[in-house]
């Protein structure tokens, strides 16, 4: 066979081709997230792939889900979820899969009711090392968790994570007044917060329900000895979930 030589041409010719694929292959990754695969498993890496995941599983095992349901909420949904091992379902009346059932009708009106309800049920829970309590209309990334798992399972002291905001309540002072309090769609606490909660805090008529859990927080615990600590909302998902080809609404159905 003859040798070729590498003529200036050639050589030009043979970088314009390497270009092209090159520049072809950056706008499919970008197109179809390719790349993106790599990093949308979670901040803290893909569970799947690493040596350790039978370690992060005996990690999950000490977590609870608490979830507030009511004739809308869609359990199937959830059961396919990998929240299904770790799901306590809030009930207003025994039924299957029930894990703390409250015996009263709840409305949305009535949610801070539920919310004082679990709060006790949780306190027995001593097998458990952190909760998440988590709307039927919002999900949270699993890798997310097991690095939260990771850094606060040990603690030193209460430890609440969501998105905090403070109470406005002047016209109606009363111990909810200026209390710091998580959003309801996801908060994530440790057993020294859940047993340090004063579940029997007074304030006046219906109350909004996170309010009322950090209210039990504030005089419970007290806002000095807790550490208060942001969520990362690019792993939790609210009212719908929308990444790549998929949209699903989260919320189809108003609750109550």
């Amino acid at each position: 066979m003859a040798n070729v030589k590498p003529t200036r041409r050639r050589v030009f010719v043979a970088l314009l081709i390497s270009a092209f694929m090159a520049t072809s292959l950056l706008f499919a990754a970008g197109r179809y997230g390719y790349w993106q695969a790599y990093t949308d498993a979670g901040i803290f890496g893909n569970l799947s792939s690493r040596s350790d995941t039978g370690a992060e599983y005996v990690m999950l095992e000490k977590l609870a889900i608490i979830f507030p349901v009511n004739k809308n909420t869609d359990m199937q949904f959830y059961q396919n979820t990998w929240l299904r091992n770790y799901l306590y379902p809030v009930c207003d009346w025994p039924g299957p899969g029930c894990k703390i059932v409250c015996n009263r009708t709840s409305t949305y009106q009535s949610l801070d009711i539920k919310t004082k309800c679990f709060a006790r049920a949780i306190k027995r829970f001593e097998h458990k090392e952190l909760f998440i309590k988590l709307d039927d209309d919002a999900l949270v990334d699993i890798n997310y968790i097991i690095g939260l798992i990771k850094k606060y399972q040990r603690y030193h002291k209460p430890v609440y994570i969501s998105d905090h905001q403070r109470t406005k309540t002047r016209d109606f002072p009363d111990a909810l007044n200026g209390v710091r309090y998580g959003n309801g769609k996801f908060y994530m606490f440790n057993r020294k917060l859940a047993q340090c909660l004063k579940t029997d805090i007074k304030y006046r008529g219906s109350r909004n329900e996170d309010s009322v859990f950090g209210g039990m927080v504030s005089h419970g615990c007290g806002e000095d000895n807790v550490e208060y600590v942001q969520e990362d909302d690019r792993w939790i998902w609210h009212k719908e979930y929308t990444s790549k080809n998929k949209h699903i609404d989260l919320a189809f159905i108003k609750n109550h």
